[in-house]
């Protein structure tokens, strides 16, 4: 029986012509902002072959002020800065925009309110990742931030999801290694098994699947490290970014 045709496939041409510019707000570290860069460029080149490149524009913040802002509690403000630089994305040309951390997420209702462009979301992205692999449960590994604050679980229950976090000593390592090694640009094999251990005792509370909360973890770990499927967050967000910027797919 002969296959049946093909549809009609995407035009190249026209998609390169109306890629949407995604701004990148970034630097929080630059180690996984650099991951984005390289994501975004490598997806679209795939997409569209030859030379061609991720349209970007790119905000990179200084992390310690940041950071001094998360330990202080004073989120509100890192809000604010955040806000300030999306605002400077948007009057450049920036038609779309990607907050570039898993934690900062926590101010991504203050972003989005000063911009009249798309916010995509990035637990929105993971989720819909969890979703498509027909799991319900998942364990989030981040910073102690978003591993025992509010509002990236609940975005993530929002979408159905079960979530369970590690309990407080391996919360604890998975934070330090964060910001005292990864966020540094440094690996090390035995963070890395220490990791693997904080992954199986999830699995064996029960996790389907893991979700690689914070942008710097994939620079450690990955779907070798678990016995069940990992969801790492900053390749979803980006490619959930370049299909909105290439194929025009409504965010929100």
């Amino acid at each position: 029986m002969p296959a049946p045709p093909a549809g009609p496939r995407p035009d190249r041409s026209t998609q390169a012509a109306r890629q949407r510019v995604v701004g990148m707000l970034g630097g929080m570290s630059w180690e996984s902002t650099a991951e984005y860069y390289r994501l975004a460029n490598e997806l679209v080149r795939e997409r569209l072959g030859g030379l061609h490149s991720a349209r970007l524009l790119l905000a990179s913040v200084d992390f310690a002020e940041i950071e001094r802002l998360q330990v202080a509690g004073e989120w509100d403000r890192a809000g604010e800065l955040l806000a300030g630089e999306a605002a400077r994305l948007e009057a450049a040309g920036a038609e779309l925009l990607v907050l570039c951390t898993n934690t900062m997420h926590r101010v991504a209702d203050q972003v989005q309110a000063a911009v009249d462009v798309p916010l995509l979301h990035l637990a929105d992205a993971t989720a819909a990742a969890v979703r498509a692999a027909g799991l319900s449960t998942v364990g989030l590994l981040g910073t102690a931030f978003t591993m025992e604050q509010a509002f990236y679980r609940d975005r993530l229950a929002g979408h159905g999801l079960h979530v369970l976090v590690p309990g407080a000593a391996d919360r604890a390592e998975v934070h330090r290694v964060i910001y005292d090694e990864l966020c540094l640009g440094v690996v090390r094999e035995e963070s890395r098994e220490a990791y693997r251990q904080v992954i199986g005792r999830l699995v064996d509370a029960g996790a389907e699947g893991v979700v690689l909360g914070c942008t710097e973890i994939e620079l450690l770990v990955g779907a070798g490290d678990s016995p069940v499927p990992v969801f790492p967050t900053t390749r979803l967000h980006v490619e959930a970014a370049v299909t909105a910027a290439l194929d025009g797919v409504p965010v929100g």
